[in-house]
């Protein structure tokens, strides 16, 4: 049975919700969630969080933000292992959201549904410009949407695109500044020519 906020206020339980930090890369998405999950944690509310099993840089099982800041999560499979996994939680953190499957979008749904504070973090484009994964699907359902942006290598500017440096044409290229630079609208378009080093 479904309860409205409504309902879950009036019989004193947590009410549930879907918030989304997206961006580029390196501009502080995983920063942002860490500083929410950790205020969540200080609140003594039961927290819970996962990240996609292929994205180990920084580490196996911590999710890591590009300042060194962690904070400890789950890494699974797919985002229906989040469901079994996050039973009888209040808070729900997940990062890198744009490597889970289609069915994320259902999963944060049904958990906000119960009460659950949703917490998802991850790119909203990929290095093509693109919507990126099930990101767009859950920004459509979520009540609060933060855009994060970063500072654009070649002219410092406000940057929402992720350039690719180097040569790979596959969808998901799991990398650092080796492989990526955050970069604005117009020196995103510019290509390799914008002049950074």
């Amino acid at each position: 049975m479904l309860f409205s906020e409504q309902n879950f206020r009036r019989r004193g339980e947590f009410s549930g919700s879907i918030e989304v930090i997206c961006g580029s890369m390196f501009s502080g998405k995983t920063e942002e969630l860490i500083r929410r999950l950790k205020r969540a944690q200080i609140a003594k509310l039961n927290v819970e969080i996962f990240k996609p099993r292929t994205d180990n840089r920084y580490h196996e099982t911590n999710i890591v933000s590009h300042d060194a800041n962690s904070i400890v999560s789950t890494p699974v499979e797919s985002s229906s292992a989040i469901l079994l996994l996050g039973a009888n939680t209040q808070v729900v953190g997940i990062d890198e959201a744009q490597f889970f499957d289609d069915q994320l979008p259902e999963v944060c749904n049904k958990l906000a549904v119960k009460g659950v504070r949703v917490i998802v973090a991850g790119l909203d484009m990929d290095f093509a410009g693109k919507p990126f994964g099930p990101i767009p699907a859950v920004m459509a359902v979520a009540e609060h949407v933060t855009k994060v942006q970063a500072v654009c290598v070649c002219c410092g500017n406000p940057a929402l695109y992720s350039y690719r440096t180097v040569l790979n044409d596959s969808m998901i290229l799991v990398g650092e500044k080796e492989s990526y630079e955050p970069r604005c609208r117009a020196c995103y378009h510019v290509g390799n020519n914008c002049g950074a080093s």
